[in-house]
């Protein structure tokens, strides 16, 4: 069984390169070494006792992406404590809920949280602390007259170091516990599955309060001992500016993010010289179309390793080969680190190419759901496969194609319909930059289908012209009903369409 953990990790990439580049900020100032990061974490250790947090405890951060970001998440978790990201883009409810809900001790919070996370935690009945830290500062708040760095005990290998609540459609987040052995299993597996090495960085513009982020770029060049260039936030007008004067050999995004460098165009020549030395893009989170997956590889040059995972599986538990010819575009990949099947509703394993449920089983998997007994049952079979509530099959090949959620699957008239297709009909007209397809209640078929449609900048198309393609694309049974024509789809922090949220727009 694996017995890593974080703490090992870092410790081991301490001893063997402690030169080199861990982090870089992309808007300059000092770099993280491997040495300083595990010196660092013992420093963090002792600021976070002095606020009274132990061994065990969470601390949630409420913190962008930043290099002081990086030392607290990886301190904490090298000294056994469990950190909880909280998603900046929580509703201020869910927010409240998540710092009540994680029996957080501490509060780790950048100067522009201060205000409205103190007014949170007013309404919270136990005594939370309260840490202010600037993400980018050279150095933590007290952090030179910590006491002496202590050698800390190292955590165990099943102790939770990862609370993170996922971005549900519907009710409260729920926290998925995932342990340092979790955390440690699914690197290693990113690293091996993209034969990383340690000359090799990555551009990190996902939050690190979403899970891609957090196990792809924060972790995985822990395992192989290489780097990371970390900009305040993703920007397609200075993507590849960032891109090449970092020194990137791979880059990590999520469907929108390719959406909306494609609508940027063509890199400046010197930026496009080094789009030329970029190995390869990792594209995660959500499905990612195949008429986008073409148009990135032609207009870029930069070959798309698309993959999936969920919070629940530390992030990626499907990948595409390294080797662009064993690709298949619109499939996730093959199981990556982990064991995946197909399941019908009554959770038996299909044959190849038949659709149902697909469930997850190995290393990268949760604990559970912290304080949801009820939600975690539910989450697992009775021999302890991962229900990943997405539909999809597997060919004979062993890729794994996802078609969309079991909740959002449309039946309209007894006949499932897999809102996927819909999007990718209407993606591939000329006139289209995104569409997202959801059942809408209807009398006569119990649901008919309507789709949310944003038109590319200066496109002139109507309606008739979209009801006329998708007749010609899907057939008049799956052709939508429905067409409303948005700026923007509702998307979790993952980049997934909400389609539940479009549904309003149809009464």
């Amino acid at each position: 069984m694996n017995t890593q953990t974080v703490h090992s990790l870092i410790e081991a990439q301490a001893q063997r390169r402690p030169q080199s580049v861990y982090a870089l900020s992309t808007e300059g100032g000092a770099p993280l070494h491997y040495g300083d990061l595990a010196r660092g974490c013992r420093t963090v250790a002792a600021v976070l006792r002095r606020h009274g947090a132990n061994p065990g405890d969470t601390v949630s951060m409420v913190m962008p992406n930043g290099l002081q970001t990086l030392r607290l998440l990886l301190g904490a978790m090298h000294a056994g404590l469990c950190v909880n990201p909280v998603n900046l883009l929580s509703q201020p409810d869910q927010m409240r809920y998540v710092l009540e809900h994680s029996d957080c001790r501490l509060v780790c919070v950048a100067p522009e949280w201060e205000a409205r996370v103190r007014a949170m935690l007013q309404e919270i009945d136990r005594p939370v602390s309260l840490l202010l830290v600037d993400p980018d500062a050279a150095a933590l708040p007290g952090e030179g007259t910590a006491p002496p760095a202590t050698e800390p005990t190292p955590p165990a290998p099943d102790a939770v170091a990862l609370l993170m609540y996922t971005s549900g459609t519907t009710g409260m987040p729920k926290g998925v516990m995932l342990t340092q052995r979790n955390l440690a299993a699914n690197a290693q597996a990113i690293s091996t599955e993209h034969g990383l090495q340690p000359e090799d960085r990555v551009l990190a513009v996902l939050p690190l309060y979403h899970i891609n982020a957090f196990a792809v770029t924060m972790l995985a060049p822990l395992a192989h001992g290489g780097s990371l260039a970390m900009p305040p936030k993703f920007s397609a007008g200075r993507f590849w500016t960032q891109a090449s004067q970092t020194q990137c050999t791979w880059i990590n995004v999520v469907p929108t993010m390719i959406s909306y460098l494609l609508e940027g165009g063509q890199p400046a020549p010197a930026e496009a010289a080094h789009c030329a030395r970029i190995r390869f893009c990792r594209s995660a989170s959500a499905a990612l179309p195949p008429e986008h997956h073409r148009a990135f590889e032609q207009m870029f040059g930069i070959g798309i390793v698309e993959t999936m995972g969920l919070t629940e599986t530390a992030a990626p538990s499907f990948s595409n080969p390294m080797d662009p010819g064993a690709r298949k575009l619109g499939s996730v990949g093959r199981a990556s680190g982990c064991e995946a099947r197909v399941v019908d509703a009554a959770l038996a394993a299909l044959p190849d190419g038949s659709t149902g449920e697909l469930v997850i089983r190995g290393p990268n998997v949760m604990l559970g759901y912290y304080k949801n007994e009820d939600a975690t049952r539910a989450s697992f079979t009775p021999d302890g496969w991962l229900r990943t509530g997405d539909l999809g099959h597997r060919d004979a090949d062993g890729f794994f194609f996802v078609t969309g959620r079991i909740k959002e699957l449309i039946i309209k008239g007894g006949e499932n319909i897999a809102p996927r297709e819909i999007d990718e009909a209407l993606l591939a007209h000329p006139a289209v930059r995104d569409a997202a397809a959801v059942g809408v209640p209807d009398r006569h078929y119990g649901q008919e289908i309507g789709v949310a449609v944003i038109l590319r900048e200066g496109a002139d198309c109507g309606e008739e012209a979209l009801r006329d393609w998708c007749a010609q694309a899907l057939g008049r049974y799956k052709a939508p009903a429905h067409y409303r024509f948005v700026e923007e789809l509702p998307r979790g922090p993952s980049g997934k369409v909400q389609r539940l949220k479009l549904l309003p727009l149809f009464k």
